[in-house]
This record gives structure tokens, sequence and C-alpha cells, in this order.
């Protein structure tokens, strides 16, 4: 690690990811260690179930830092991602200072807007305290006006509060923002952001995700389980299972004592595996037996003429 806490160097970036159960490519591990490095937010954007909200938590553990997690939503607004004023005790303070005799308002309207009265969300928490890793997850769920409450945080990593000014941050958060691109976010976002696509990972990468996840899993299952998964994301279906339900099928396979994949134990499983019953009912029965003849089937071997 460097004086800063962070990896050194990309190497050593994978290596914090896969203490943590995260299996990164060297592309993402890269742009994470830059991120860390150069104190630039992430901004991580690709399906859902790809493992984009895992890293901000893996990067918390691993830099022993706490985890701010500001979930987006349609009408999320600067009161709820960020402060709000505790309106009830402010009150109760102009009452008390009323029956005290305190006749000075400038003094009183002052004193109401006091630290104390103030409440914090996850925006503002991150900047104050014990260093944090901030998690803005899934942005594209929130409206495009909210982005422009996050642009200060992102550049400087403070926040414009009119009543008492500008709260910086002691020690910057690290900054990992999510989209699962249900609809594009703002230019002003990105510019301010290092960007990764995380795409969902491939035969080799998704195996050793699952033996870092399921380690007592059967070596066949565990193979078979893959090489099912990736058939199916190459077919024609409303929502592909990410990486956490080829994690979840494998558990609830090893929890039936499984030891390999039939085609019955296929069709009694596909809840752990798909979340639409339209995909269930194509993928259930004739379709998933000719998938599963195909993961089983032996690997043919070119013949040299």
């Amino acid at each position: 690690m460097a004086d800063s806490g962070f990896p050194a160097s990309v190497e050593a970036t994978e290596r914090l990811l896969a203490a943590g159960g995260y299996v990164a490519d060297r592309a993402l591990a890269t742009t994470v260690h830059l991120a860390l490095t150069m104190g630039r937010p992430l901004f991580l954007e690709g399906e859902p179930g790809t493992g984009k909200t895992e890293i901000a938590k893996v990067l918390a553990s691993g830099l022993g830092r706490r985890l701010v997690r500001l979930q987006c939503y349609d009408g999320l607004d600067l009161a709820g991602a960020a402060y709000e004023w505790n309106h009830a005790r402010q009150l109760m303070a102009i009452r008390l200072a009323e029956a005290s005799g305190e006749t000075d308002r400038q003094a009183l309207e002052a004193g109401i807007y006091d630290r104390r009265f103030l409440q914090e969300r996850p925006l503002l928490s991150a900047l104050t305290g014990s260093p944090a890793v901030l998690l803005i997850d899934e942005l594209d769920r929130a409206d495009e006006p909210f982005e422009a409450f996050l642009l200060e945080i992102l550049a400087d990593f403070q926040l414009s509060i009119p009543e008492i000014g500008t709260i910086r941050a002691e020690t910057p958060p690290v900054v990992v923002l999510t989209s699962n691109r249900t609809r594009e976010v703002h230019d002003a976002i990105r510019r301010r952001c290092l960007y990764h696509w995380v795409d969902y990972p491939d035969a080799a990468r998704e195996r050793a995700i699952l033996d870092s996840r399921a380690p007592g899993l059967p070596a066949k299952l565990s193979a078979q389980v893959v090489e099912f998964v990736q058939r199916i994301r190459q077919g024609d279906y409303f929502k592909y299972p990410g990486v956490a339900e080829t994690i979840d099928w494998a558990a609830a396979l090893d929890a039936l004592n499984a030891t390999e994949l039939e085609p019955a134990l296929v069709d009694e499983t596909l809840g752990a595996l798909l979340k639409y019953q339209d995909d269930i009912a194509k993928l259930r029965g004739a379709e998933a037996a000719r998938l599963l003849e195909e993961v089983k089937a032996p690997p043919t071997v070119a013949v040299p003429f």
C-alpha cells in the first residue's frame, strides 16, 4: 500500500479486490487503481447483476473505510440525498429563546441554523466523520435534475449549504457511481469521473468468481453451472442472469447435494437463476434439456489433415 492507504500498483489493486472475493479483469483493476491514485470518482456502467455495486463494498472493506450508500430513486432530492434541517428542533429552540426573553432577532435566526440542527444524509455524511467510500448507486434511476446536486461533490469533495457555508471533506471519500443505463447520465457527470463499462464475465472469470464465492462446490458442477449460464446469455431472454444469480443458483444446487446438472434439477431450480416467469417458461423443459446436452457434450477435437 502507498502512504495514502491505497494500493501502490495495479497488481496490488487486483489483490485487494481478490481478497474481498471480487475477481476483476486487468482493465477494471487498472481503472479502479487510477481512480484511487488520482482521487477521481469512479463511474461504473453496465447491465444489472454484473458486480458494479460490489466493487464499492469490497473497496470499503479492503481500505478499512465505512461504506456510505445513496440508493437513487425517482424523485430523490437534496433533502433525501444530502441534508435536511430539523425543523421540529428549530421551532423548539425558537420557543425556548422567546420564553427566556431573547429579543435579538438576528442572533435568534443565526442560532437556529447551527450545525446541531442539521440532519446529515449520505452525501454530507460521506464528507464528514471518518474516511468513507461513497456509493451513489443506480444514478440512472434518479431524475436528471438531481445530477446537478452532485457536481460540486464530484469535482471538489465539498457541499455548499446556503445557511452555514461550504463544508469540505478533510479526507476526500472514494466515490463510486453506478448506472444500469436505463437512461443516459449527463456528460457533466461523466467528465468528472473515470469510466468503466462492467460487462458480464467470460467463462474463465466467472468460474474463478464461483470458485471464490462457493469454494466447496464440486468442480464438475461448477464448470457445468458456468457453461449453462454462459449459454443462456447468448439466447433471447428478457433479463440475463447476473453473476449474483450464478452464485445463488450454485448455492441452491449445492444445498440439494447435487454433483452435476440434470434436466429435472435444472427445471426445479430455475427460480434461483431467472427472475421473470416468461424467461423461466421459455427455458424450462425442452430448451433447458437442449442446453444441458450441449454443456455435457465432449469438446470436439480438430483432426489435422
